[in-house]
């Protein structure tokens, strides 16, 4: 501790003659750690009343020692705090009711709650309560999460006939903004009998953010606002704030334009959220004005991390610069500014590896340490980049700095894992969390549901319902994407029984994953049933309904819905004009996708991105235009990728052009010289042409590289277990009857006109059985096999639902209109592209895929 510049002698050491009175050794002691608290120097007042404890002197004016103990509280020094309380102990003060008040109140600050009891409980014995003692107190258990005692000290309060304060009123109010406690209408009645409302701005502020923290309900925070006799900025920054986090950023907007109407200045606080407000709605144009007037006002330091959010969040194009001028303008870079700006690269900007080098460049410089956040953003980079490595390069600096265990790093550190594909790695991150709370079971949970281990998932949703930590939407949502994958509508079914036990059939982000379950499952009729019972629909739920529709053929319900949507004032999104495109395309709607494509921008001022330019790819090479794809493809405004490539090559082969298919081939190997869908479509174009030299040596340069095709594989729900099938396979144990009634039904549609189209086998044969072995490879094509088994497994009334990994061939989506006419059954085929809905001899596409 610090030395004080004189020491007062020992009262032993000096004579009799000399000692001063006692009133004036007291009248030393506490002027001189008055002094020391009025130069703001606590240490040296703590180091004075130690050695004058030493020497045998003491202070014993409470001033003195109440003084101490609201400057500790004031610069959160408690432990110095409880050593004063500790003097006051061995000096044998009496204490006051301003000292007990100001123990009450250090005892609270620090969270230590027993011992504050302690205190207002001897106060009780020996009648020093007052009315701020009761406040103190009540302050003290609404901070410490226990509300319902606070509410029953204040009825008690009332009881004994006392007249509550500003601060009592403050503090039993704070104590009911909750969902629990928030029936406060008869201390509402009291406080308008009173005159408290009308008088303490405290009171009403504190009033406004019960009702806004504990009914979330704004109405209710308007009225207790607009009856305010008198506001301050703080009234006014309440409001935009509670706004900002309820959720309503255009309120906020308006409560701002209207505390600057009626004359108040806006402080940092108030411009923060403003700021927030423009960047949730991505308003650069008034932010930018805001900007301007912060830097007017010289309030562009202290909102410099609100400033770096909302141009990170605003950023067109994933362009970054705004953002970055105004953190290399910033002076002191403090941790918030640092994190601030790699946060606003992950999420906004999708800019990770240069978040990767930010956070690489804050540990090198040293002069900022991390926190919990910026590793959390740090991971989320990691994750987005499938870069476990690096991840793990992370990880070692958060152990360093004793963040690893935090839970929200370790939440960070599993889906970080489970976005690389590293389930091991998760589970071990995972099983390492000594406390795992629902964001650590939820992340897990999504992992396991993306790797299709859906016994664990549900193992992992059991556990969640076991340890009442309350399933969210996310949890739904993620088991609902899982089953999505694999078209398991029968586990789809029960999760979604489960939701409507749980009372959570209106929850949004819920609804949205049920429509896209059932989408995605093949039941497009449910999924719109259950978009047609929500009350709330936002962007996402309307795309997912769009996008439904569109992978299941249904132009028509496509365009419908898209021209709802606008006329209810729902923006789309770059997803819903994918889908959109993607309907046209699977239609063959050339001029209604190009007026899409122009209205884009033209309506919504949305850039179309690569994927919209493959779409339009798509939709003009379906229709046999190559010669204007390729223009198309020529005149893009930046360089085409191996998806747009492959999307044409694709055609070409289809289309059995030769010269496009070499030219677009060479473009892939350009971009991406391993990719193995150059050789084969490569490949299959020659081997089309009869060029059998030039596909053995597209085949043969795969095999150099090392590179595999993707093995066709189809697969089908039969009770509670999904069953795949390859080309060929017997390993299933009932193969000898599938493949009986794979043979029952080849004849019985070769009978009703069935003709297998050998040309699109493209595997050089000799001649002799050639073409018999041509329709036995046909034949063992894993479609054919699923739909086979099947029709053995599941009674007649059901659909029976295949999902394949690839494109349906040509002969299988032929064959699949005749089973239909010769077993009665419909048959629901999901390929990689779309739905297929067989019945009765015809398909949903109009043999248009």
């Amino acid at each position: 501790m610090a030395m004080i510049s004189f020491s007062l002698p020992s009262p032993a050491k000096l004579p009799i003659s000399s000692r001063p009175s006692i009133p004036n050794r007291i009248n030393v002691a506490d002027r001189l750690i008055l002094r020391h608290l009025n130069a703001g120097d606590l240490r040296g007042a703590i180091s004075a009343l130690n050695l004058m404890a030493h020497d045998g002197i003491r202070p014993t004016d409470t001033v003195t020692f109440s003084s101490l103990l609201k400057s500790c509280i004031r610069a959160r020094e408690f432990r110095l705090g409880k050593l004063v309380h500790a003097r006051l102990t061995e000096f044998e003060i009496e204490f006051d009711s301003v000292l007990y008040n100001s123990l009450i109140s250090l005892y609270s600050k620090s969270g230590d709650l027993a011992r504050a009891v302690d205190v207002f409980e001897t106060m009780g014995r020996f009648s020093k309560r007052d009315v701020v003692s009761w406040s103190a107190m009540m302050d003290c258990f609404a901070n410490s999460g226990r509300e319902i005692d606070a509410i029953k000290l204040f009825v008690g309060f009332l009881e004994m006939g006392l007249v509550p304060n500003d601060y009592c009123y403050t503090a039993v109010i704070r104590a009911c903004s909750n969902s629990e406690f928030v029936s406060v209408g008869r201390i509402l009645g009291f406080l308008m009998k009173t005159g408290h409302f009308e008088s303490d701005v405290c009171v009403g502020c504190s009033l406004i953010d019960m009702f806004a923290k504990g009914e979330k309900n704004l109405e209710n925070a308007y009225k207790v606002f607009d009856q305010m006799s008198e506001r301050n900025v703080v009234t006014w920054t309440l409001m935009i704030t509670r706004c900002m986090q309820m959720g309503f950023p255009k309120e906020a907007i308006r409560f701002f334009m209207e505390m600057v109407v009626s004359g108040f200045e806006s402080d940092k606080f108030t411009l923060s959220s403003v700021f927030s407000a423009c960047a949730e709605l991505e308003n650069l144009s008034l932010g930018k004005q805001l900007h301007s007037w912060a830097i007017r006002s010289g309030l562009e330091v202290d909102v410099g991390c609100s400033l770096v959010d909302m141009y990170a969040k605003c950023s067109v194009d994933g362009c970054v610069d705004d953002c970055r001028k105004v953190f290399d303008r910033m002076e002191d870079h403090s941790v918030m500014s640092w994190t601030a700006l790699i946060t606003g690269y992950v999420q906004s900007c999708n800019l990770n590896t240069e978040a990767i080098n930010l956070f690489c460049e804050m540990i090198t410089q040293g002069h900022v340490q991390p926190n919990h956040f910026t590793f959390s953003s740090a991971f989320k980079a990691c994750g987005n980049l499938s870069d476990p490595r690096g991840g793990k390069q992370v990880l070692g600096h958060a152990f360093k700095r004793g963040l690893a265990s935090n839970s929200s790093v370790a939440n960070s550190v599993i889906s970080m894992f489970v976005k690389s594909d590293e389930m091991e790695d998760a589970r071990r991150a995972f099983e390492s969390l000594s406390e795992k709370n629902l964001v650590s079971y939820n992340t897990f949970l999504d992992g396991t549901c993306r790797s299709l281990e859906f016994e664990e998932a549900f193992e992992i949703f059991l556990e969640i319902s076991e340890r009442g930590l309350g399933v969210s939407a996310f949890t739904f949502a993620s088991l609902l994407s899982g089953v999505a994958s694999i078209g398991s509508i029968r586990k789809g079914e029960q999760i979604h029984s489960q939701v409507v036990k749980l009372g959570l059939s209106c929850n949004q982000p819920v609804c949205n994953a049920l429509i896209s379950m059932y989408s995605k499952c093949g039941s497009i009729d449910t999924a719109s049933r259950v978009f047609n019972l929500m009350e709330d629909r936002n962007v996402i739920s309307w795309t997912s309904m769009i996008t439904g529709f569109a992978k299941h053929g249904l132009a028509k319900r496509v365009l419908e819905t898209f021209k709802q949507m606008t006329e209810d004032g729902v923006k789309p999104n770059e997803v819903t004009y994918v889908a959109i495109l993607s309907s046209c395309s699977h239609v063959g709607l050339v001029s209604e996708g190009w007026r899409h494509f122009k209205s884009m921008y033209e309506d919504h001022k949305i850039k179309p991105r690569m994927e919209h330019y493959a779409c339009m790819v798509d939709l003009l090479c379906r229709s046999g235009l190559l010669t204007d794809a390729f223009e198309f493809i020529n005149t893009m405004p930046f360089q085409a990728d191996v998806l747009v490539w492959r999307t044409f090559l694709g055609a070409c082969r289809v289309h059995s052009n030769t010269e496009l298919g070499e030219m677009a081939a060479r473009k892939i190997l350009e971009l991406d010289p391993n990719e193995p869908a150059a050789y084969i479509q490569l490949s299959n174009i020659y081997a089309s042409a009869g060029k059998w030299e030039e596909s053995g040596e597209m085949r043969k340069k795969m095999k150099e590289r090392n590179l595999v095709k993707e093995g066709g594989c189809s697969w089908i729900e039969v009770g509670d277990k999904v069953h795949k099938f390859y080309v060929g396979d017997t390993s299933h144990p009932n193969a000898h009857r599938i493949y009986s009634e794979l043979d029952r039904l080849i004849s019985e549609i070769k009978r009703c006109g069935y003709v297998p189209d050998t040309d699109l086998v493209l595997h050089k044969l000799e001649e002799e059985n050639g073409e018999a072995e041509k329709e036995r490879l046909l034949y063992q094509h894993s479609e054919k096999i699923a739909v086979a088994f099947g029709l053995i497994s599941t009674v007649r009334t059901r659909p029976i639902r295949v999902f394949k990994n690839l494109r349906v061939c040509g002969d299988c989506h032929n064959a699949m209109k005749y089973i239909t006419t010769v077993s009665g059954r419909e048959i629901v085929l999901r390929d990689l592209n779309r739905f297929h809905h067989f019945k009765d001899g015809r398909c949903s596409c109009h043999d248009y895929w």
